[in-house]
């Protein structure tokens, strides 16, 4: 890219939306709009279509609004895209596309070899199709539509909205509402023991900008961090520094989701790419800005 390109980026998240766009501007890209969609008369060079989707509680009460609207979000993107012959497109689908009993840690090459976890499987079908047509335009019209798959994302802006957030962000409300409230314990659902890897939001922009200017492959890749730990351990850390001092139970009756989700960060390492921030910095600053800006949400 050069740093006149003209460059959109697409979404649902203002959490990655906002993060890209600073990284953007960092680099002295001073020509880079932020939308919804692509319009008709619209010719970017470059997209960073970023559509992010809530979590197990969304997939689970809107399992068919959740496919409906990504399905056609991506039709309409992808062919847009094609149509405003943009040079390149990176288009950032879900972990939740591997399988549920995925061999740990997860390799690019075992998406569509396993069933999917049925927690999160309206999102990952949507994704997986968004996955697909990436693919197939590349072979047939000769695009050059790039596709990442993203570990566990946070940060500022976050969706925090207990409806549809995902555990992280939700953890963060919920133990800061207890906090305030003087609540004796926070009930957790499942049983805390699956294992989630987490990238804040920062290092993620990051990886895109650098895949989109590194990588031309028509294979997926995994943006990783190489770590993960229990949802237990993770709500210790939140707990703390939220400086929530009552109890913490879990509601086994509900699901778990998929035991563990580690993705196999080798090919993006390999091309040069690793995350700068740790995870105990990056809460420090997500708790932060919610308690700031995000208490509204």
């Amino acid at each position: 890219m050069e740093t006149g390109s003209k460059i959109l980026i697409i979404g649902q998240s203002e959490m990655i939306k906002s993060a890209l766009l600073n990284r953007l501007n960092s680099g002295g890209f001073s020509n880079v709009k932020v939308s919804d969609s692509l319009e008709p008369d619209e010719k970017p060079d470059y997209i960073f279509f970023t559509e992010w989707v809530g979590g197990i509680m969304a997939n689970v009460k809107f399992p068919a609004e959740m496919m409906y609207n990504l399905t056609n979000l991506e039709m309409n993107v992808i062919e847009d895209a094609r149509k405003a012959g943009v040079k390149k497109m990176l288009f950032l689908a879900r972990s939740c596309v591997y399988p549920k009993d995925c061999p740990q840690p997860m390799k690019e090459e075992h998406i569509l070899t396993g069933e999917l976890d049925a927690s999160t499987e309206p999102s990952a079908i949507a994704t997986l199709w968004g996955i697909k047509m990436c693919q197939f335009y590349n072979r047939q019209y000769g695009t050059n539509f790039i596709v990442a798959v993203p570990t566990g994302v946070y940060g500022p802006k976050d969706d925090f909205d207990l409806q549809t957030a995902h555990v992280l962000p939700a953890l963060i409300r919920r133990f800061h509402e207890a906090k305030v409230a003087s609540s004796p314990s926070v009930i957790l659902w499942g049983s805390g023991n699956p294992r989630r890897e987490w990238l804040y939001v920062d290092d993620l922009a990051d990886a895109l900008v650098f895949l989109m200017e590194n990588y031309d492959n028509l294979e997926v890749i995994n943006i990783g961090v190489g770590d993960d730990l229990r949802i237990k351990d993770m709500a210790d850390v939140i707990s703390k520094i939220v400086r929530y001092e009552g109890k913490i139970a879990y509601d086994i009756s509900k699901p778990d989701g998929a035991m563990r989700k580690r993705l196999d960060n080798s090919k993006l390492k390999k091309l040069g790419w690793e995350p700068k921030i740790l995870f105990t910095e990056g809460i420090n600053r997500t708790y932060d800005w919610f308690c700031k800006e995000g208490m509204s949400l």
